[in-house]
């Protein structure tokens, strides 16, 4: 999360400059109780001007020129360390500054809206200084105390997690997430970057795979795609017979990255008994340059080659074993036989089987199954039915996660 520091805390300095110009320059016409003696008015005034100059150093001279004088009234010393501050701030004394800030909101001379001016304004140098912890500390009390300005929860957060309070970090970025949600709004790019690096930094697999499910709804960009993707495979739960499932996911949203990803895939979905599916994702592999080149590319082209017989030969036999199927006991035969006819582009006739298989029943894995007639009504450009039976995914041993990523994927176009 980027910080404009320096452009918050002038936004937020301005109107306390303007609140001792106005202090100082007004004394005759404010009752007796806010009036300011003039020697401590010649100096403050000099430190107005050196301040609008920004010449920090001298500024803070002028005002270091009231400490000798005594029986100074609670208005005064209010005054003063609202110059303290801007002047030590533009001097580059971020302490001095946040400490002087904090005094003036302490003080009974400040009004509601003044005090959360100095709140915040304490939180930004206490900020530049590197003090985290009391940033955070600040932040929050600004909030209590009925502050809604933006930068300074972006101040609160970044300095919890700058200060290694990831937990609170989490639980505060959580909380903003399901308000946004909640309101409608969609929540910016960089929160939930720091949310997913939050949940790294705890070596939170499942929270940092969830952030990054987030950002993938919201900003669908390839480099979110891709390490969403990777998060998934890599939980502790998610199965190895998923491999080809996950390559399917890899191809639709253009995630395949090496000759590999795509020799695999292609030699588990023969595996399968889809040879069509293999053919096509040879032919994927030739058209992003990964297959067909370099030193394997003769055994690319025994692959290609292999992928294509296989082809011929399944739809040489296509069609008759339909109605052994459809009399098996169970509608585990069925569905496959269903899903290879949708996979050979006769999407109506591999549905309708897939779904009355799934009515049958007696299906063993029966997410699996939910996971590829989701698949299977993508493929067909049915997305509200592809999105209908992936949101009934409910397996914990990878097949929701993907599932999950699907509904995102049919979402957003396909």
């Amino acid at each position: 999360m980027k910080l404009q520091t320096n452009s918050l805390f002038a936004a937020l300095l301005c109107g306390v400059l303007f609140l001792a110009a106005g202090s100082a320059g007004a004394q005759e016409a404010a009752p007796a109780k806010n009036t300011v003696r003039p020697e401590i008015g010649k100096p403050i005034q000099a430190a107005i001007d050196l301040i609008k100059a920004k010449k920090g150093k001298e500024a803070l001279a002028k005002v270091h020129e009231t400490d000798a004088i005594g029986d100074k009234t609670p208005y005064e010393t209010y005054l003063i360390q609202q110059l303290l501050g801007q002047a030590a701030a533009i001097a580059g004394e971020a302490v001095a500054a946040a400490h002087a800030f904090e005094a003036a909101a302490a003080s009974p001379q400040a009004k509601d809206n003044e005090k959360l001016q100095f709140l915040a304004a304490a939180a930004s140098q206490y900020y530049v200084a590197r003090d985290y912890a009391k940033c955070a500390e600040t932040a929050s009390h600004y909030q209590k105390d009925g502050g809604t300005e933006k930068s300074v929860r972006t101040l609160q957060i970044q300095s919890l997690y700058l200060g290694n309070d990831f937990a609170r970090a989490g639980h505060e970025l959580q909380a903003d997430l399901l308000a946004d949600e909640q309101a409608g709004k969609t929540p910016t790019e960089d929160r939930l970057q720091l949310l997913s690096s939050v949940a790294q930094k705890q070596q939170d697999n499942a929270g940092y795979a969830n952030a990054l499910e987030k950002l993938v709804a919201y900003y669908p960009k390839r480099d979110y795609w891709l390490a969403v993707i990777y998060a998934t495979a890599s939980r502790a739960n998610f199965s190895d017979r998923l491999s080809l499932d996950l390559g399917r996911l890899k191809l639709a949203t253009n995630t395949m990255r090496s000759t590999g990803e795509y020799v695999e895939m292609a030699q588990l979905s023969l595996q399968a008994g889809f040879p069509a599916e293999a053919k096509k994702i040879v032919d994927q592999g030739y058209a992003a340059g990964l297959l067909g080149s370099g030193a394997d590319a003769d055994r690319h082209k025994r692959l290609r080659d292999l992928t294509a017989k296989n082809v011929a030969e399944d739809r040489k036999t296509l069609g008759q074993d339909d109605a052994q199927a459809a009399s098996a006991k169970d509608g585990t035969v069925l569905f496959n036989t269903g899903f290879n006819y949708v996979l050979n582009g006769q999407s109506d006739k591999g549905l309708e089987m897939m779904e009355s298989a799934l009515k049958k029943g007696g299906i063993k894995r029966l997410d699996d199954a939910r996971l590829h007639i989701g698949y299977a009504y993508h493929f067909a450009g049915q997305e509200a039915k592809a999105a209908h039976h992936f949101k009934s995914v409910q397996g914990n041993d990878g097949t929701a996660a993907l599932a999950r990523l699907w509904v995102l994927h049919v979402g957003q176009g396909g």
